[in-house]
């Protein structure tokens, strides 16, 4: 594609909603996932801070979300749900995350690690990508690439098989707090995306506990920050037992007023909680496709699961009926796999190796806004970037008129006011004229 080669070993990270992952692709295209310091393969995106003697402490990681319960006030997770909107206090805190995850490629290397290749969802818009791009800035990375998260999964997957055998991949990325599909083609070392869509994934466990708690024992416990803490943790493992076993039970000690809290929780009430996002979540699968223009399901030779989330059954068992029985491949570790390929893009980028091509495509359509305030739309969406683009003769609105300003906007929406304003930009020199020549 053109990039300018790298000097230096280039880390891929994971900046996960719920977890973090960091990789490192080695020479010989070895990937290793990078352990912190605790012997954990990924790590919490949490940010506390703790009283001391000397002010507040900064923890990071475990440290943050083991202390969360009796810290709820200072302990700050879920935090990329807002990047890239109006607040700048988020970058901040993804900053330290990804501070935390270049720490650990550092002691693993034994040495200064400065470029990286940070993922993100598919379906992040500019401002989104630009504040995770400054976010490693802030860490002291040079952030050499962002990528999308299921594009990231489609790499470790392709180097992880047979990289030069031509086949049609489809992608599921539902993570702990967002939802991607990419549909690409890889054959002989290109990897070519050829649609990708989604959305944020939310949990309902908890509001299904918060309203029992409320019929049930009449108290609200949404006004003590130390029991939604305690039960957020609780809901969480019992979503990752329900993976494996149709029974959990949510189990609290002194949860709250000095209560004992102990509730069943089956997976079938967990997948009924859920059904509709689950079938959301097909809804966006059979949208990619169409926008891949792949017409028979037939047509993906593979199915790639990539976020924890994807652990969960009934996830699997509705992907299986929407490809008439398809199973997922299973060759590739869900919770590590966008930072495997974060560092696959990362050995592409660096002066290790050239065999792999990563062709991507723009999430959201890019415009202009045209007379009436309407989006003119300029490089469609799930275009190949980088990409070039001319578009029909437009005309003057005053008498003569040398010049006029262009706005620029992102998103899928007829009117340019519902969508992201990227910039502006004056085009001049218009030989002076009567108006609309």
């Amino acid at each position: 594609m053109g990039d300018a080669k790298i000097t230096g070993e280039v880390i891929g990270i994971d900046l996960g909603t719920t977890f973090s992952c960091v990789a490192v692709a080695r020479k010989g295209r070895s990937v290793e996932i990078i352990a912190n310091d605790q012997g954990n393969r990924t790590t919490p995106s949490a940010v506390a801070f703790s009283p001391d003697a000397a002010g507040f402490e900064r923890l990071l990681g475990e440290a943050a979300k083991n202390q969360a319960t009796l810290n709820p006030r200072r302990t700050i997770f879920d935090v990329k749900r807002l990047i890239g909107k109006k607040i700048r206090r988020p970058r901040k805190i993804s900053a330290m995350v990804l501070g935390k995850m270049k720490e650990t490629a550092e002691a693993y290397l034994g040495k200064q690690v400065t470029n990286a290749v940070v993922t993100v969802p598919a379906y992040f818009n500019d401002s989104q990508r630009q504040a995770t791009k400054d976010a490693g800035t802030i860490a002291g990375l040079n952030v050499v690439r962002i990528i999308n998260e299921p594009t990231a999964g489609a790499l470790a997957y392709g180097v992880n098989q047979d990289s030069k055998r031509k086949r049609t991949i489809l992608v599921f990325d539902l993570g702990g707090g967002t939802f991607d599909v990419s549909v690409l083609n890889i054959d002989k070392g290109e990897f070519r995306v050829l649609a990708t869509g989604g959305g944020d994934f939310d949990q309902r466990v908890m509001k299904y506990f918060v309203d029992l708690i409320e019929r049930k024992y009449n108290k609200d416990v949404t006004q003590d920050p130390k029991a939604i803490g305690k039960l957020r943790r609780e809901c969480e493992r019992a979503k990752r037992v329900l993976s494996s076993q149709t029974q959990a039970r949510v189990e609290i000690d002194c949860f709250i007023d000095g209560m004992d809290f102990s509730e069943p929780l089956s997976r079938a009430r967990f997948e009924d909680l859920n059904s509709d996002l689950f079938e959301k979540t097909m809804e966006v699968v059979r949208s990619t496709l169409k926008d891949a223009k792949v017409e028979n399901k037939e047509q993906i030779d593979e199915i790639v699961l990539v976020g924890g989330s994807t652990r969960i059954p009934m996830v699997r068992e509705m992907l299986k009926k929407e490809f008439d029985g398809k199973e997922p491949s299973e060759g590739i570790n869900p919770d590590e796999a966008v930072a495997y390929g974060a560092a696959v893009q990362g050995a592409m980028l660096s002066t290790d190796q050239d065999e792999l091509v990563l062709y991507d495509v723009t999430p959201l359509s890019l415009g202009i806004s045209s007379q009436g305030g309407v989006m003119s739309v300029v490089v469609p969406r799930n275009t190949v970037i980088p990409a070039k683009r001319s578009i029909g003769r437009h005309i003057t609105v005053g008498d003569q008129q040398t010049s006029f300003n262009v706005e620029v906007y992102q998103g899928e929406r007829p009117l340019v006011k519902d969508c992201l304003w990227l910039g502006r930009f004056s085009l001049d020199g218009i030989a002076p004229a009567p108006r609309y020549v």
